[in-house]
């Protein structure tokens, strides 16, 4: 089983910023490859005071605390960071869509995703000079 640990600093959570990230209905989440032969997942928790007062964003908070523990160890990939952002919706919604939401952004984190066509790769993505 893969071992979890909690983004506690300022730069993990800058650094989880600077990754891919997915919305869906009530969570924002963020993920960073830290690209180290480290197994264990990092997982942090944000609410700004943009959905509400402090008990509201503490509400928010469990409840996204208790969906990263029961899905992340099972879709989370080892190496990463995960930053879960809650939203406006995340302490209204009901638990089995919030579930869902947390885990369809999770499974789509995971899965490697082609590059666009709009934007090129590689050497002779730089315009000629």
């Amino acid at each position: 089983m893969t071992r979890i640990e909690r983004l506690t600093s300022r730069p993990q959570f800058l650094a989880a910023a600077k990754g891919m990230s997915e919305a869906r209905g009530g969570v924002v989440i963020q993920r960073r490859d830290r690209a180290d032969a480290n197994s264990v997942i990092g997982v942090g928790f944000t609410a700004t005071r943009k959905i509400g007062g402090a008990v509201v964003r503490n509400r928010a908070k469990r409840r996204l605390r208790e969906a990263a523990r029961l899905l992340v160890p099972d879709l989370g990939v080892p190496g990463s960071d995960y930053v879960l952002i809650a939203r406006m919706g995340t302490v209204d919604r009901d638990w089995s869509r919030l579930l869902d939401d947390v885990k369809w952004a999770l499974t789509r984190l995971a899965t490697p995703r082609p590059p666009r066509p709009d934007k090129p790769v590689g050497p002779s993505a730089s315009p000629a000079p």
